[in-house]
């Protein structure tokens, strides 16, 4: 159970950086931790939502209406 908590600590700790990176226009960052992020909830096997969904449904939107 330490190493999943450890995981699950990495995985907070990458979202939180994603979400500082976005926040100062440091896009490939904030790809880079989302990256981490996505890869530590698949082999923690938490199963946590994608906490990024609104955004790539609002990239889809404005997408779709500019097309």
């Amino acid at each position: 159970m330490r190493l999943e908590r450890e995981i699950e600590k990495e995985l907070d700790e990458a979202e939180s950086k994603a979400w500082d990176a976005l926040g100062r226009y440091k896009f490939q960052m904030f790809g880079y931790w989302a990256a981490i992020w996505v890869h530590l909830n698949r082999i923690g096997g938490f199963d946590r939502p994608n906490p990024w969904k609104k955004l790539v449904l609002m990239a889809r939107d404005t997408e779709a209406r500019a097309a």
